[in-house]
């Protein structure tokens, strides 16, 4: 740990920018009926707005967190703000599909150089007994933003149109870097040597893996062009994503993704566990919208306050389920948030309807909203608990990483699957066209309601089977040795290290 006097005005200046990057990583759900009637594209080409997002943001996670580390954490988080608050002023002047997607890249890659820092900064600062109550904020803003994005975006895109879900950024960015400026402290910073190889295997790897994955359906998982076909794109993206492990296995100068961090179980299950909790967020919230805007008729704020208990529940519970990580083995908490998140999907899968009850939707919500409060503490927590002060910028930067990575396959894997469902759910249209591929801004006939709900909820059994493999992942988490943190039975958590050997950690130069 290193000394700051004021770590609880540093965390909250940040996570003030955190909260609006995670923000638009869900936001954009909500306004997706919106954009394809304004600038007259399609159901794919429209969430490839939201995967470009996370593809940008997920893949330079790994060298972001090593740049905090040599630079210092304030000031990449300072640069990649005033980059994100550019590229969300972008999206907003965006006139075509193609040109939102490009600024939706930039901003993706200044959420990137963000996001690492914060986790840094709780890591370096806290000490190991007040470490979860911090993660515990952490967690909060990071489970209501993913579920506040929808809220949001939907009173702006009925109040003012789609493009100010991006300009509501820039008064945001503006504050939180003059924030930052003045409550960050500069932190001791720790020479490195930049893996680009490595950054070049993981990016073309997950760009081919996700790629192959979102635009498969279009393609009927056929030829896309001469001898390229879709899943030779795909097993490329595997094969090139496994030689960038094994590069990082023989890199002997200092590899982009430190292995050795993964020696540590509760580390590699927590970067698991993440990577489902990634993947099933932001998944489900696009066939949910769909249905209620689609089907039900709802405007984008009232489908959003679909999602309010949601929020409601996730942002109370959540600095609570912090502070039972400080007194309590981790695992008992997010097993059971794995397993009600699970529980809530299935509910909305059978609840699904043209003529369900608004109130009875309400309930999964609900649920929904007390599972993520017992998810993101516990799991960030364990990741970092073991992480001396020199790992600390490359531990975050990998978590962070892996839960984008859960996220973006996430967002393509839900874009396949809703229009595989809804290619054999609804009936062909003259020409061969599926109906479900409409243009935004095309009123989908009635007696197609049964056939469009049925596809959306038999795809919101995908992110409920991740969540729980999410909940067979964190059940292996290993109990902290007596005397190193909690103890199943006390009442008060029991530190780490003491003091003096945090301070001493901190003084060793990086290896």
């Amino acid at each position: 740990m290193e000394n700051t006097a004021r770590p609880w005005p540093a965390l909250w200046a940040l996570v003030v920018g955190f909260f609006m990057i995670l923000v638009d990583s869900t936001i954009v759900s909500v306004a997706n009926p919106k954009i394809m009637e304004g600038l007259k594209t399609d159901i794919n080409s429209v969430i490839w707005v939201t995967s470009a997002y996370l593809l940008a943001y997920a893949v330079p996670l790994l060298i972001t967190g090593r740049l905090g580390d040599r630079f210092g954490p304030k000031n990449l988080y300072l640069i990649g703000l005033v980059l994100f608050t550019a590229a969300s002023a972008w999206c907003g002047f965006s006139g075509d599909i193609n040109m939102l997607i490009t600024a939706r890249v930039f901003q993706g890659l200044g959420a990137s150089l963000m996001t690492p820092q914060t986790m840094s900064v709780i890591t370096r600062t806290f000490p190991p007994d007040r470490r979860g109550a911090a993660m515990g904020l952490w967690g909060s803003v990071a489970g209501v933003a993913t579920l506040v994005g929808p809220i949001l975006g939907g009173v702006l895109v009925d109040g003012f149109g789609w493009e100010w879900i991006f300009f509501v950024n820039v008064p945001v960015g503006i504050v939180a870097f003059v924030l930052a400026w003045r409550l960050v402290p500069k932190l001791t910073t720790h020479s490195h040597r930049f893996d680009i190889l490595g950054v070049v295997l993981s990016a073309v790897g997950m760009f081919l893996l996700v790629f192959g994955i979102q635009e498969g359906e279009n393609y009927d998982w056929g030829t896309i062009i001469g001898p390229i076909s879709v899943w030779s794109l795909i097993i490329a993206g595997i094969i090139v994503l496994a030689g960038f492990v094994v590069w990082q296995h023989f890199n002997r100068a200092e590899p982009l993704l430190p292995l050795r961090l993964f020696r540590d179980r509760n580390f590699s299950l927590a970067n698991a566990g993440i990577t489902t909790v990634g993947f099933t967020i932001t998944s489900l919230s696009l066939p949910l919208i769909f249905y209620f805007q689609i089907v039900l008729g709802l405007t984008p704020t009232q489908s959003a306050l679909m999602l309010v208990p949601m929020a409601l529940l996730s942002g109370g519970l959540a600095p609570v389920a912090g502070k039972l990580v400080d007194r309590f083995p981790p695992r008992y908490i997010a097993v059971a948030g794995m397993l009600l998140l699970a529980a809530s999907l299935v509910w909305y899968s059978a609840l699904l309807s043209p003529g369900a009850s608004i109130w009875m939707l309400l309930a999964p919500s609900a649920l929904l909203g007390l599972a993520n409060a017992g998810i993101w503490s516990p799991l960030s927590t364990t990741a970092t608990h073991n992480l001396p002060p020199r790992d600390a910028g490359a531990g975050s930067g990998v978590y962070n990483a892996t839960r984008q990575v859960g996220a973006v396959l996430g967002s393509a894997s839900i874009a396949a699957l809703i229009q595989a469902r809804l290619a054999a759910e609804l009936p062909k249209m003259p020409g061969g066209a599926n109906v479900g591929s409409f243009a935004g801004g095309g009123t989908l006939p009635p007696a197609l309601h049964q056939g469009f709900t049925d596809a959306m909820a038999q795809t919101l059994l995908l992110p409920a089977a991740v969540a729980v493999l999410g909940a067979l992942i964190v059940v292996f988490f290993a109990n902290p040795k007596r005397g190193q943190a909690w103890e199943s039975t006390a009442s008060t958590p029991i530190t780490r290290r003491t003091a003096g050997e945090g301070a001493h950690e901190a003084a060793r130069p990086a290896q």
